[in-house]
């Protein structure tokens, strides 16, 4: 009898603990009238008319200059609020670590340094209690990556509302993700070196593994495959144009360097993922047309000579040349930052640039850069109805308040642990 109860307390705490249930299949046309349309692109429509019909914005018109008929649409006055595509946010590892102190709920990283073949799309847990917590901010969207090694392996595209990782999967194994070794190591302090970075004597050594496994790899691709070697084969979608190469790194003759030799080896599509001083080097980044992943905004500077602003406005810095930019939140505690990526957004209008440009920042570039651009990351007809509306501006947290959110049309919840704990406290509090 005890074993039945037993068993039974275990069943309740798993349901009670269990993924809020994903939102059904869109099966009504919807109407979004009277609020202001942040399309994504830069352009604002202020009185807009947004049907979403089958997962898809059917039109997206101005309703002082158009005439619809709504008759048997589900009307949502939006008037005074402002409505936005759904922000995505790349390199993240939301899905993968539920608690960092729990190995078993760890799935980040991957033994060895050269790991092109490992797939992080299949380690996602879509019933993450971290996931659900990224929508009330309308980050609805994501790029899954692995970490660690020389090579993590590949990442994929996905929607934050899904039963399992095959029905959140928007775009498998978009890249494979290349951690590029630092110029500089850090002291060892135990040893009496003081606390201070010195030149990394191996890095040249390092490049040269990095070039000599890209040679081996075309090698094999276009060899015989008498046998079979499943990194090489994972590889080869840099250098056929199918997947796109993302390279780690930070410092200004890294990036140099890592453009350089992926180039070299005719790599088609290079992303650069952090980009500390990508500012210094936006000639090399133009003429190879490639984009950059930045860093933190809500960081420190690295260095004793860089400006004490200098995070907060390198999307700034970029920009200005021409470069397509999209911003990350990569670094302690990241899963919890994603939240805020908004935000980060927000902080790079406060060092100038534009509220529609720091908004192109994790909505259209970031769907641009991942390769998504043809259904996701604007207000467009035709596109997916992946989209919120928001009490006020999405991008500053005192306003940030989100009435309704869309993935593919499905109206979502918007309710996590969090919105549960707040109002449970707030009225234990209230009450007394």
């Amino acid at each position: 009898m005890k074993l039945v109860i037993t068993y039974i307390s275990m069943l309740c705490s798993l349901v009670l603990i269990a993924q809020q249930t994903p939102a059904e299949k869109q099966t009504k046309t919807i109407a979004i009238t009277g609020g202001t349309a942040h399309v994504g692109n830069g352009t604002i429509i202020e009185n807009s008319l947004i049907i979403l019909q089958d997962g898809k914005i059917n039109s997206i018109n101005d309703v002082s200059a158009t005439k619809i008929d709504l008759t048997g649409m589900e009307i949502i006055q939006a008037k005074g609020k402002h409505i936005y595509p759904g922000f995505i946010i790349p390199n993240a590892t939301l899905g993968l670590v539920e608690v960092d102190a729990v190995r078993a709920s760890n799935d980040e990283a991957e033994l060895g340094e050269w790991n092109p073949h490992i797939r992080s799309l299949i380690a996602y847990n879509a019933e993450s209690k971290v996931v659900e917590t990224m929508r009330p901010n309308g980050v609805l969207l994501g790029q899954i990556t692995p970490r660690s090694g020389r090579i993590s392996g590949s990442s994929s595209i996905v929607q934050f509302d899904a039963w399992n990782w095959e029905d959140a999967a928007i775009k498998v194994d978009d890249g494979i993700h290349l951690n590029w070794p630092s110029n500089f190591t850090r002291s060892r302090a135990w040893l009496g070196e003081g606390r201070s970075l010195k030149p990394n004597e191996k890095y040249s050594e390092q490049v040269s593994e990095i070039e000599s496994y890209f040679e081996n790899t075309i090698a094999f691709n276009k060899g015989e495959k008498t046998i079979t070697n499943l990194p090489f084969e994972a590889l080869q979608g840099i250098f056929d144009g199918s997947k796109k190469l993302y390279i780690h790194v930070d410092d200004e003759k890294g990036i140099i360097d890592a453009v350089t030799l992926a180039k070299s080896k005719d790599v088609k599509h290079l992303v650069i993922v952090g980009g500390r001083e990508a500012y210094k080097v936006t000639d090399i980044l133009k003429d190879n047309n490639v984009a950059v992943v930045l860093m933190r905004v809500h960081s420190l500077p690295n260095s004793d000579d860089d400006d004490y602003d200098l995070p907060y406005k390198s999307a700034k810095l970029l920009l200005d040349q021409g470069i397509v930019v999209a911003l990350e939140s990569s670094g302690d505690h990241e899963r919890a930052s994603v939240r805020n990526l908004p935000f980060y957004a927000g902080t790079t209008v406060a060092h100038g640039v534009s509220k529609e440009d720091a908004l192109t920042l994790i909505t259209l570039n970031p769907a641009k850069i991942l390769g998504i651009d043809h259904m996701y990351g604007t207000l467009d007809s035709g596109k997916s109805a992946t989209l919120f509306i928001s009490e006020g501006d999405a991008l500053d947290m005192r306003t940030n308040i989100i009435t309704h959110a869309f993935i593919d049309g499905r109206l979502l919840s918007l309710e996590t642990h969090q919105t549960t704990l707040w109002k449970r406290y707030s009225e234990k509090y209230s009450n007394q």
